[in-house]
């Protein structure tokens, strides 16, 4: 080793043995590679959970309806149920409005990740027809049909008619105006009614409310003169006396409604009604996907949930898985296409 002196300053000139390397370049291997190894661990642990760690927050079940109706009561009985199979909550939020187009364009534009998911109903199937939307049951991945419930036309119980008959009769008269509530202007509710009036060869005048509840609640108040509502949202005012029921939209009588009969025992061809689905935005993961339909067919076979759906006049055997399910709202779209083609949208 040889000294110099530059400047003042010594220097160190160091000649060294080509089979060494130098010491100062040297990085401790096994600390780093342990340290690199833990870095990777953590990273593909955090994709990892991120993928399958759903759901990590609750769920938020959009429904686009006012609450009090038939979607609103079969969605918040089917939260509490589910709860049983998944590690968090899932939140009914109404957001009512349009026949439900406010609340299936917030799910259809959510993020796909399975922290917002739309109640469904039939109305997502037609309201492309009536030029009401721009989306239809294609625009939503389906989880499951939860049931399914006929029609009633019901009037208040001191109203002058007491069969579907007098009913239309009493429609037809000169200057009648007979008011028919419904859940929105193109609401199934609003097809019924209009596909009863052709039906029966007279004309309603349809007022449209944000849901079947609000259109219920005014018809007790006398605003108006019939309302068209699934079997579940009349039953507890039909069953205490408040209600009349005329005629049910069914294939055979159903049960609560023993006593009233079908359309097509009054020789009117009418089978309508809803359902209450459920569904989720378009690219959302198969494995999420996966998680809702398990559970969900877990809770629609919990005791409690039946117990509440037969308490409240839903029916309990109307369940399909999404294959099912997606094949007969397909069905369903192109056979009310021609009931909803007749509707005047201006009344």
């Amino acid at each position: 080793m040889a000294l110099n002196r530059v400047h003042g300053l010594a220097t160190h000139h160091f000649h060294p043995n080509p089979k060494q390397k130098e010491t100062h370049l040297q990085i401790p291997r096994r600390p780093l590679l342990a340290c690199l190894a833990t870095l990777g661990i953590l990273a593909t642990t955090s994709v990892f959970a991120q993928q399958v760690a759903y759901p990590h927050r609750p769920i938020e079940l959009v429904v686009p309806y006012q609450a009090g109706g038939g979607a609103d009561v079969m969605a918040r009985a089917y939260a509490t149920a589910v709860a049983k199979f998944l590690p968090q909550s899932v939140v009914v939020v109404n957001k009512a409005g349009a026949a439900g187009v406010i609340g299936w364009t917030d799910v259809i534009n959510a993020k796909p990740d399975g922290y917002k998911v739309a109640l469904t109903t039939v109305e997502i199937t037609f309201l492309q027809y009536l030029g009401l939307a721009k989306f239809n049951h294609e625009s939503l991945i389906p989880i499951a049909k939860l049931n399914a419930d006929p029609a009633v036309v019901v009037v208040r119980a001191d109203a002058p008619y007491n069969t579907i008959e007098e009913f239309l009769v009493a429609s037809r008269s000169p200057g009648a105006n007979v008011r028919v509530g419904n859940a929105g202007q193109g609401s199934m509710w609003h097809l019924a009614a209009a596909a009863l009036a052709d039906k029966g060869r007279t004309k309603f005048n349809y007022i449209p409310y944000a849901g079947g509840a609000p259109a219920i609640l005014s018809l007790l108040g006398g605003h108006i003169d019939a309302v068209i509502a699934s079997s579940p949202e009349v039953a507890p005012n039909v069953l205490g006396g408040k209600l009349k029921a005329l005629g049910v939209m069914s294939e055979k009588r159903i049960k609560g409604f023993e006593n009233v009969p079908t359309l097509r025992e009054r020789n009117i061809d009418l089978v309508l009604g809803t359902w209450r689905g459920l569904a989720v935005p378009k690219g959302t993961p198969p494995e999420v996907v996966n998680v809702l339909m398990a559970a969900t067919a877990k809770a629609m076979q919990e005791p409690s949930l039946r117990e509440v759906m037969e308490k409240q006049y839903f029916t309990t055997d109307t369940y399909e898985d999404a294959a099912t399910f997606r094949a007969s709202m397909a069905r369903e779209s192109t056979s009310i296409k021609a009931i909803a083609s007749k509707i005047d949208m201006s009344n």
